[in-house]
C-alpha cells in the first residue's frame, strides 16, 4: 500500500479553499500512486475556530461528505480527513474515510478532547472504528488520542496495522511527533500515520512535523516546518517482527462509535 500525507496550511473557516486544496492533493496523491490521502484534524471548517464549529458543522450524510466523495471518484484516491460533524449528541471532532469510488470506509468521533476550547465545543466519542481496505486492517484516532497508550494498543490487539490520526499539534508539543508517535507504532508492532497543520491559526501557532512511522518505530516519512505531500510505500504487516506487537492473549473485538 502506497500512502500520500497533506501537511497543510490551517484552513481557517475558508471552506471553499480547503476543497479546493483537497482536490489538488487528492490528484498530486494519485499521481503518484497513492490508495490513500491523510489530512489533519478539523480540516473543515478548521481547528482553532470555535466559533465555526457548531454553526458550520454537517452531518456525516452532508454536503460536505458528498463533495469529499465526488473528489476522490475524481482522483481515484481514497481520503482521510477530519471535520466538525453535527450529530443529535452534540458537534463531534470526527474523521470520516472514504474509498477511491466515494463509499463511506469509516467515521470515528474523537474520544479525547485537547484543552478548553475542545472540552466547551465537542461531544467526545465513546468507541473505536477499524475498517479493511487494500488488504490491510486500517484504524483511526484523532490527535491527543495517540498520546494515550491504551487506544492505540485497543486497535492493535484487534488486528490493526495501520493507524491514520489526522492531528491539530501546536509547535510547543513537538515530543508527540518525534517521541510518542514512533513509540506507539514500536509498541504495537504497527505503522501510524500523523497528519499536522503548519503556519498559524487565529494565533496558534502549529509547525508541521507530520510524521509516518514504521511497526518497529522507524521513520518512514518526516515533513518539516512547510506544507508538504508525503507520499511513501508502507511496510508489509505480515513481515513486522516487532518485540512488542500485541500477544495472542491480548486480542479481541472493538465496537464503533
Amino acid at each position: 500500500m502506497r500512502l500520500a500525507l497533506c501537511q497543510a496550511a490551517p484552513t481557517g473557516g475558508d471552506v471553499e479553499g480547503a476543497f479546493a486544496r483537497m482536490e489538488r492533493m487528492a490528484r498530486a496523491a494519485a499521481l503518484g500512486g497513492a490508495d490513500l490521502l491523510l489530512l489533519p484534524e478539523l480540516y473543515l471548517p478548521g481547528y482553532n475556530r470555535p466559533g465555526l464549529h457548531g454553526p458550520m458543522a454537517q452531518p456525516a450524510c452532508g454536503e460536505w461528505i458528498a463533495r469529499a466523495a465526488d473528489i476522490a471518484k475524481a482522483a481515484g484516491c481514497a481520503i482521510c480527513f477530519g471535520f466538525a460533524e453535527k450529530t443529535p449528541e452534540g458537534t463531534r471532532n470526527s474523521a470520516m474515510v472514504l474509498s477511491a469510488e466515494g463509499e463511506r470506509l469509516a467515521l470515528y468521533r474523537k474520544v479525547q478532547p485537547f484543552g478548553a476550547m475542545e472540552e466547551a465545543n465537542f461531544t467526545p466519542g465513546s468507541g473505536y472504528v477499524a475498517f479493511d481496505f487494500k488488504g490491510r486492517r486500517l484504524g483511526l484516532l484523532i490527535c491527543f488520542d495517540i498520546e494515550f497508550p491504551v487506544h492505540a494498543r485497543r486497535l492493535a490487539v484487534a488486528g490493526v496495522d495501520l493507524l491514520l490520526v489526522p492531528t491539530a499539534n501546536p509547535a510547543a508539543y513537538p515530543h508527540v511527533q518525534d517521541l510518542l508517535v514512533p513509540a506507539r507504532a514500536a509498541e504495537n508492532g504497527i505503522t501510524v500515520a500523523y497528519a499536522n497543520y503548519t503556519g498559524d491559526d487565529a494565533g496558534l501557532a502549529f509547525g508541521g512535523g507530520s510524521v509516518i512511522a514504521g511497526p518497529r518505530g522507524e521513520i518512514l516519512a518526516r515533513a518539516g516546518s512547510g506544507e508538504a505531500l508525503l507520499i511513501t510505500d508502507l511496510p508489509d504487516p505480515d513481515a513486522s517482527t516487532a518485540l512488542h506487537a500485541p500477544a495472542a492473549q491480548e486480542r479481541g473485538d472493538i465496537s464503533g462509535p
